[in-house]
């Protein structure tokens, strides 16, 4: 079952710290990525003659983020300005409009790359420009969908990177000590047999350690809006333990029954991509730094090639984990979460025409039923 006691879970002053620094640690990884890329194609020569060029390229990037997150974002934002009704029809209006004021911030950017074209470096300008499109288009994809599985439930996003930061270690202990076949002529050193031994062990990882996760509330419970207080949910289907009989290995475990969250069984469809498709991210980042004849992306992380060289598998997964979400996790709609978004959502005119209209459908089932 759920973890609802206090003494077995962190307190709220700590849920809330974590929650933030989870929120702010994808936009800084987020930030660090894009810098790292941006300075890949990057010639100082040139740079120099052309004040002002660097800010443009960041000038997009705040300008995607506010469209990115304003859309992912659009429907918490209304739900946190519920306070008053001022603050609820302004940040509706905002919402609405958001679209249009991101349109012309580019716009704008577009005029101002314009202006700075000089005569000697339009194929460097007009590469940097396509580049920086590239690059936005890879790292807002990525961050994109990984906000959108944190506001699914931490578990959605905690559990996927752990998966990937297993079969990292758990590949490079078996190829380590048991490697002798080579995989792939784009990364050497790794072989079949740490493929297959970080998969299996990804897979059993996947199975048990979602089963650990999934019994704390904080880590489970979705994010409707923006605030950082303390969730409160029920637990839904996926997190209620079934119990399965085990009398027969009695002799070998002390243990009548065992206890499994229907979650764990989609863990191990996550376990299998994420120790069988993810490692191809990394096998495109190896490749794209011998296109381009570079040793690692940038110098932030000392011996691992920079954020982008670690986070390559984690931009595959985030995206397979929302879709996966999305496509085969069955959704619990509760009543009380439907009548908070009626309550949050809908005017005093507009909640008494629900009302009227739910009894006129209740009246004619009634009457057909009889």
């Amino acid at each position: 079952m759920h973890d609802h006691t206090m003494p077995s879970s962190p307190s709220t002053p700590t849920r809330i710290r974590r929650r933030r620094t989870q929120d702010v640690m994808v936009v800084v990884i987020q930030i660090i990525m894009t810098s790292e890329l941006f300075n890949l194609l990057r010639r100082t020569d040139e740079d120099k003659c052309l004040p002002g060029f660097r800010q443009l390229n960041w000038y997009f990037f705040f300008t995607g983020m506010l469209f990115v997150y304003g859309r992912i974002l659009s429907q918490q934002l209304v739900n946190t300005a519920t306070i008053d009704e001022f603050s609820y029809k302004l940040v509706s209006k905002i919402v609405k409009y958001q679209m249009v004021f991101c349109y012309f911030l580019y716009i704008a950017g577009l005029v101002w790359f314009i202006l700075t074209l000089k005569k000697k470096t339009y194929k460097y300008q007009f590469g940097q420009y396509a580049w920086t499109h590239m690059v936005l288009f890879v790292v807002f994809t990525q961050s994109s969908f990984t906000v959108a599985n944190i506001f699914e439930g931490i578990f959605w996003f905690l559990l996927p990177a752990s998966l990937i930061a297993m079969n990292d270690v758990s590949a490079y202990f078996f190829g380590f000590f048991f490697g002798k076949t080579p995989l792939i002529k784009l990364s050497p050193k790794k072989t079949w047999e740490g493929f297959i031994g970080g998969s299996v062990a990804t897979m059993i990882t996947a199975f048990l350690f979602a089963n650990v996760l999934g019994r704390f509330q904080w880590l489970t419970c979705p994010r409707k809006d923006l605030s950082t207080g303390w969730l409160q949910c029920d637990p839904g289907p996926l997190f209620k333990p079934e119990y399965y009989s085990i009398a027969g290995l009695t002799r070998w475990f002390p243990l009548k029954e065992i206890s499994i969250l229907p979650v764990q069984w989609h863990a191990l469809c996550l376990g299998l991509f994420a120790s069988i498709i993810a490692p191809f991210g990394g096998f495109f980042a190896s490749g794209f730094k011998r296109a381009f004849k570079i040793k690692d992306f940038g110098y932030y992380i000392p011996g691992h090639g920079g954020f982008t060289d670690r986070m390559d598998c984690q931009m595959v997964m985030a995206i397979f984990v929302y879709i996966y979400y999305q496509s085969f996790v069955p959704q619990d709609y509760s009543i009380d979460m439907i009548l908070d978004q009626i309550v949050r959502n809908l005017s005093f005119e507009d909640q008494k025409t629900l009302y009227y209209r739910l009894g006129q459908i209740f009246r004619q089932r009634q009457m057909k039923n009889y």
